[in-house]
């Protein structure tokens, strides 16, 4: 066997948990084979260059072995070797992704504290001017 489904490829290098969640993947236009956007019934052989996008990030690695047969993962990482750029590039994705702010911190949304609601007060003059709905307000 020197040439196997894209699809069934995926799986069996457990980038993907099913060969159907690799199919739609491919179907989304995730997935190029030599830097064509590949289709599920595409073959592939040693030698291939296939790009995943998984998430933000693409993975580009370059076939080693067929395979139709999910093994272990040590077996099934010897099916493929990932580029040098892409290696790099995940290194500086997890940096960025370990530098980066706490995702707390910029929710500005939700239910004001009692500060911000102090705040709100002193500076609208009050929620009873702000929200005000009375009949006296309603010019006749």
């Amino acid at each position: 066997m020197d040439r196997l489904r894209i699809d069934k490829w995926l799986w069996a290098a457990r980038f993907f948990k099913t060969r159907s969640l690799a199919a739609d993947e491919i179907g989304k236009n995730r997935v190029q084979v030599n830097g064509d956007i590949a289709k599920a019934s595409r073959e592939v052989k040693a030698g291939d260059t296939v790009g995943i996008r998984l998430g933000a990030m693409t993975r580009v690695v370059q076939v080693r072995g067929i395979s139709a047969q999910r093994g272990s993962a040590p077996i099934a990482q010897q099916l493929y070797v990932e580029t040098a750029d892409s290696l790099a590039a995940q290194t500086k994705a997890r940096e960025l992704r370990r530098m980066g702010t706490e995702p707390g911190l910029s929710l500005e949304q939700g239910r004001p504290t009692k500060r911000d609601r102090r705040q709100l007060d002193d500076a609208s003059g009050g929620w009873g001017a702000r929200w005000s709905a009375s009949v006296d307000d309603i010019d006749t």
